[in-house]
């Protein structure tokens, strides 16, 4: 007996995405959810934390009553609901954002430059926009009300943006010892630069400026966050419309050309989103380095190098770092606020050190 001829699908039938798509899709979804889950739960817990404490559970149910959902229970600390809502969500909210930004301004100058050790600190990005932040703080320009600040930070960050593109480029590529060399540079001058607004200034203006250079979130307010949360959105919005076109670019500059993208125009766009990005972290927050270099690369090194996952899950990354780092600014050591950019540098100063000597390795040189 003959044995059945094996039954086959129609040549027009779907059969469906390869394996390997639904196991892309399957990591992309699983890595989202997992950095949205740890950003929930990092904020409940920062909430709830500190000399007054609130339950989570209680964080949760205060949530629900403001969403018109009498669901959990509702703080039941002296002056808990106060608490939260004036004071620490607005702190964590703008830790959040200001997160979400450095790390998305990270990714993209990441992928403009084609160089892993590029972020708005280390090349000085943050730094220029402090300094323009600055300069309306101790002089007094008030040229666009609450926006006044984070337009001058704008302008400062696109200034320096251009700067560090353009002095670091040579040949049509970027040498990761140019790169460093302007950052110390920029970041040399800027220092100079707030030094002289602290000698210009009067008492309150040099505490403002001393908190530009330390970074700090302490006595964050609602109308911050409503400056910064725009900034951060049409940041990161025009940063995930460019993912694709910077995916191409990583395959050099005539390839992206060949398959038809403006090199030059996506370069520029991506600056001034870099700039607006870094305008959003640093008008309330002050100079916080190295969470635009860290968070992307440990991304990468779970979800590769496609800036379609890379842009989002940094930003969730970030501002879970970023939401943490500032819960142990404020309760490592007791009755006092440490700045919040000595704790990122803390841990970001070793990153850096390897990123360089890993990049020497690769490079066989400092290329």
């Amino acid at each position: 007996m003959t044995a059945p001829p094996a039954l086959e699908a129609p040549s027009g039938a779907v059969r469906g995405p390869a394996p390997a798509a639904r196991r892309g899709v399957r990591r992309r979804l699983g890595l989202l959810g997992v950095l949205t889950v740890a950003l929930v739960v990092a904020v409940v817990v920062a909430a709830g934390y500190g000399r007054n404490w609130v339950p989570p559970q209680e964080v949760l149910g205060s949530v629900l009553h403001r969403l018109g959902l009498d669901l959990g229970p509702m703080p039941t600390a002296p002056n808990g609901e106060g608490t939260l809502w004036n004071v620490r969500f607005p702190r964590v909210a703008l830790a959040a954002l200001t997160g979400a930004a450095l790390a998305t301004a990270g990714a993209l100058m990441q992928g403009v430059f084609g160089n892993p050790l590029a972020e708005p600190g280390v090349v000085g990005v943050s730094s220029g926009a402090a300094v323009a932040a600055g300069a309306v703080i101790v002089l007094g320009w008030d040229f666009a009300g609450g926006w006044s600040v984070a337009l001058a930070a704008f302008v400062g960050g696109l200034v320096t943006t251009v700067l560090v593109y353009v002095l670091s480029r040579d040949g049509g590529r970027t040498e990761v010892v140019t790169l460093v060399l302007t950052g110390i540079a920029v970041n040399a001058m800027t220092s100079a630069a707030l030094a002289f607004l602290l000698f210009l200034g009067d008492q309150s203006a040099r505490e403002e400026i001393v908190f530009w250079t330390l970074g700090s979130l302490n006595g964050s307010r609602w109308a911050e966050v409503a400056v910064a949360l725009p900034l951060t959105v049409v940041g990161l919005v025009a940063a995930l419309l460019l993912a694709r076109r910077l995916d191409l670019l990583a395959l050099g500059d005539r390839a992206a050309r060949h398959v038809g993208v403006d090199v030059e125009r996506l370069r520029l766009t991506s600056i001034v989103v870099v700039a607006l990005l870094t305008a959003a972290a640093v008008s309330f927050s002050g100079i916080i380095a190295f969470v635009g270099l860290v968070v992307p690369h440990l991304v990468r090194m779970v979800a590769g190098p496609g800036h379609r996952l890379l842009v989002p899950a940094s930003a969730l990354g970030g501002a879970v770092l970023l939401v943490v780092a500032d819960l142990w600014a404020r309760t490592a050591v007791q009755n006092a606020d440490l700045p919040i950019g000595m704790i990122t540098s803390l841990v970001g100063g070793p990153f850096f050190f390897w990123l360089l000597r890993r990049a020497r390795r690769t490079a066989g040189g400092w290329a």
